[in-house]
């Protein structure tokens, strides 16, 4: 049990302080895409000499079909956070990502037989509910109006893939185990990364030339924070249902509005708090209550 808490924990933490060092590189006018891109190749050549351990001819199309829809689904979502957390605030953004666990118990229920109970739903509702505070402390409200706000579309994109992703990973994790899923999500990731590169025109020699000495202690944080943002979740997948642990990971709801707040002077904190409570709440109510 120990194991898995302080797995749940660092999950928690680092989740939030990673989209600070996302925010803060696209905030010096790197390109999202890019830093998206060079965030998985640089986990990748981490993980080169630990993939040498691993024979990886032994495992089946089945669990290639999976590491491949998962990286796909990886990259992209990935993308789309990083594009959000650009002009979007982080105390507005972080609260959304609570949705991403209503997405993952729905579709867990027909891809993995993960059937919640009427606590789950329950507590999905609460989910629902709270993020209506939180919206609503953005100008457009909370209404049809703010579906025009590009980088809440960003975002909703962003968890829909990582929800659909979390999937996959979870697959892979029952064909093989948490470490070796985290090097193929390492890999996978860099791979579609690199490829919506030239999707979207993003110049990568003159987006690398950006790239200066004052940005490689964000990058290296960022990298550090994304690394064992993704091991810990796979950790926790291996343990738990993933709609179950989704909405655990909903409890760096506060860390992200309080972020928001101290680093980036973002405002309407008590009512974000307020529906981040509420969020949290249902939450809990999927966690315990099962």
């Amino acid at each position: 049990m120990l194991p898995l808490l302080t797995a749940i924990i660092l999950r928690i933490l680092a989740n939030p302080v990673a989209n600070v060092f996302q925010k803060k590189l696209t905030g010096r006018r790197h390109n999202a895409l890019m830093v998206n891109f060079l965030t998985f190749f640089l986990l990748a050549i981490a993980c080169a000499l630990p993939a040498l351990r691993y024979d990886w001819v032994q495992y089946s199309k089945e669990f290639w079909a999976y590491c491949t829809l998962g990286g796909l689904c990886g990259g992209v979502g990935n993308a789309f956070l990083v594009k959000a957390l650009h002009r979007g605030e982080l105390s507005v953004l972080g609260p959304i990502n609570s949705y991403k666990s209503v997405i993952a118990l729905i579709i867990g229920i027909f891809a993995l037989k993960e059937i919640p109970n009427f606590w789950g739903l329950a507590g999905m509702a609460l989910i629902i509910f709270g993020s209506y505070f939180v919206l609503d402390a953005t100008p457009e409200k909370f209404s049809p109006a703010l579906f025009k706000n590009r980088e809440i579309r960003y975002r909703m994109f962003a968890l829909a893939f990582s929800a659909v992703e979390s999937i996959f990973i979870k697959k892979i994790i029952i064909c093989s185990d948490a470490s070796v899923a985290f090097i193929v999500w390492c890999f996978g990731g860099a791979i579609f990364a690199f490829l919506i590169l030239p999707f979207f025109k993003v110049d990568i020699k003159a987006e690398a030339a950006k790239i200066k000495k004052r940005d490689a202690a964000l990058f290296l944080c960022l990298i550090a924070c994304i690394g064992v943002m993704q091991y810990t979740t796979n950790y926790v997948f291996a343990h738990m249902d993933v709609g179950y642990a989704l909405a655990l990971f909903q409890l760096s709801i506060t860390a992200s509005i309080f972020l928001g707040y101290k680093i980036f002077n973002e405002t309407g904190i008590l009512k974000k708090f307020a529906g981040a409570a509420v969020m949290i709440a249902g939450s809990a109510m999927i966690i315990l209550l099962n």
